[in-house]
């Protein structure tokens, strides 16, 4: 549950510091007063989108804090665990800053995480349940998320719509294959010739400098013998050889080691110039022996790079780019390939139909069981908000063909009596009604649900009397379940509270700020007077407050 809210600079709340029981906690004040900006700031540290100018005025940051009790809660324990947030004694704190230039930073017991992962955890501690849930109960879309949610069938929704769409993107591709066949047969044999024309260079990248290295050779056979010969008489094979030179000097030194050993270095270090020009002299031999002519394989090479030279010039790039060319074709050629096989996209489309059917058929059930539960237990929830002679149904119609959100629409439908035909909320439930019906199903699906603490934002607009003392008992009831905040304007709602905060605007030091203040029984007479009677408070409205804090405690 919500142990500890803190706002700093956050529109006209400067510092509030506030503590909440278990229960209900009802959070009252005149209208403009500032009840709904602990709602949003609330909102905005769960992970709500922040604008700049929610900076309060003068200030360079917002900051929001909260600690969260986890007791009891294994999910959310669990969600920490595996997001590596140890909790602290079973506690969480959250904390969020909002800097004027538009940036926004988060962190979770003191570890930095991201928005979506301070909403993922928002999710899992608290549920808001804005002023205008009522009228967004009106829509279709809204009707059949409500249903899911009650059904736990959120996560087999989801699978329906991903099947839905791996259903149309599979019929579009083999609609697209059969519609473009033709062409891709025309392109296919056309790749197909380009392949074959280049298949001497494709997959070969290092042909061209071998083709062009041995080219070399043979067109510089003739100086390269005439080279190797010269180098060859140089080095071992004249009369003032090299290597009859080093011969020479290594006796010499040889014979000057015996009389001085220090020489011994030199004389290892020219044996080794000795064994090297040697070494070099047999190579270049061996060389010279491979250097013979062959005219036809000279006018091979001539032809070979003459293709590879037409072939460069037809496609426009240089010789060496050839195989990278080749191979970009290849790839096409397998694209092609895949794309033309009209009955594999074929058999994939019909997987993917099986595959939504079966998802879809499963979500039908679900819902169809889950329809008549949620619509006995709003009738019920109904006549505790007196409306006991009103009747809801959850109606499901098979649409004429299978969409994303299912095979059927969900729709709510009421009757004021039960002698009236059910009828669309829009067109039968009066605005009072409509109110009653969206806490109806608000506090059904909250009662349901794991969520610890339950936030409901003026859901009691547009009732009163008999009607608003109705709703106090059923938010107090839910109370005995959950951690309940309610923010109203019907006395007959705050007298049902357990704890009593008033927020109202204050001025000082030349600026408006927001201010809450926990009321004792005795400032809680008085608030629910002034909501009684507005700003003249009498001797009559202060009594009619008493019995009602009364009657709230024994009702």
């Amino acid at each position: 549950m919500l142990l500890r809210l803190a706002i700093r600079d956050y529109l006209l709340a400067e510092n509030l510091e506030l503590e909440f029981a278990p229960g209900l906690t009802v959070l009252t004040g005149e209208t403009g007063a500032g009840k709904s900006l602990l709602v949003d700031a609330l909102a905005l540290l769960l992970g709500g989108r922040a604008e700049p100018d929610l900076v309060r005025a003068g200030a360079g940051r917002a900051e929001l804090a909260a600690e969260f009790v986890l007791a009891g809660h294994p999910e959310t324990l669990a969600w920490l665990a595996q997001a590596g947030i140890a909790p602290d004694d079973e506690s969480c704190l959250l904390r969020r800053t909002l800097e004027r230039e538009g940036r926004s930073r988060a962190w979770i017991n003191g570890t930095p995480v991201t928005l979506g992962q301070l909403r993922e955890l928002g999710e899992l501690l608290v549920d808001i349940h804005g002023q205008h849930a009522h009228q967004s109960l009106l829509r279709a879309e809204v009707q059949r998320a409500l249903l899911d949610e009650y059904a736990g069938a959120q996560d087999m929704a989801a699978r329906v719509a991903a099947a839905w769409r791996a259903w149309q993107q599979a019929a579009e591709q083999s609609r697209r294959a059969l519609a473009e066949q033709d062409h891709l047969t025309r392109e296919k044999a056309e790749t197909e010739a380009l392949l074959a024309e280049l298949a001497p260079v494709e997959g070969d990248a290092a042909r061209w400098a071998e083709l062009v290295a041995e080219h070399g050779r043979l067109a510089h056979l003739h100086s390269l013998l005439q080279s190797t010969a010269r180098t060859l008489e140089l080095l071992s094979e004249g009369e003032s050889a090299a290597l009859a030179q080093l011969n020479a000097a290594s006796h010499e030194l040889v014979q000057m080691g015996e009389m001085d050993a220090s020489l011994a270095p030199l004389i290892q270090t020219l044996a080794s110039a000795q064994a090297e020009v040697q070494e070099t002299a047999r190579e270049l031999q061996r060389y010279a022996d491979h250097l013979n002519p062959d005219p036809e394989r000279q006018q091979e090479l001539d032809r070979g790079m003459g293709e590879i030279h037409r072939l460069a010039r037809k496609h426009r790039v240089a010789p060496e780019e050839l195989p990278p060319l080749a191979a970009r074709w290849r790839t096409r050629l397998e694209e092609l390939a895949a794309a033309r096989d009209v009955r594999q996209l074929a058999e994939a489309e019909a997987r993917a139909q099986v595959d939504y059917g079966e998802n879809a058929e499963q979500l039908s059930r679900m819902r169809e069981k889950a329809s008549q539960a949620l619509a006995k237990s709003v009738n019920a929830a109904l006549k505790e908000l007196a409306l006991s002679d009103a009747r809801f149904a959850v109606t499901l119609e098979p649409w004429p063909e299978p969409r994303a959100g299912g095979r059927e629409s969900v729709a709510f439908q009421v009757s004021a009596h039960a002698s009236l035909a059910l009828g669309p909320l829009d067109k039968v439930a009066s605005g009072g009604e409509l109110s009653r019906i969206s806490l109806a199903l608000q506090t059904v699906l909250s009662s349901r649900a794991g969520v610890p603490t339950l936030v409901f934002d003026e859901v009691d607009v547009g009732i009163g009397g008999a009607v608003a003392e109705a709703v106090g008992r059923r938010l107090a009831a839910l109370a005995a379940q959950r951690q309940v905040l309610v923010i109203t304007h019907l006395p007959q709602v705050a007298a049902c509270g357990q704890q009593h905060l008033r927020i109202r605007k204050a001025a000082a030091n030349g600026s408006i700020a927001t201010e809450v203040e926990a009321l004792d029984r005795t400032a809680r007479v008085e608030e629910i007077a002034r909501m009684l009677g507005g700003k003249e408070i009498t001797a009559t409205t202060r009594r009619h407050a008493s019995e009602m804090l009364a009657h709230s405690r024994n009702p």
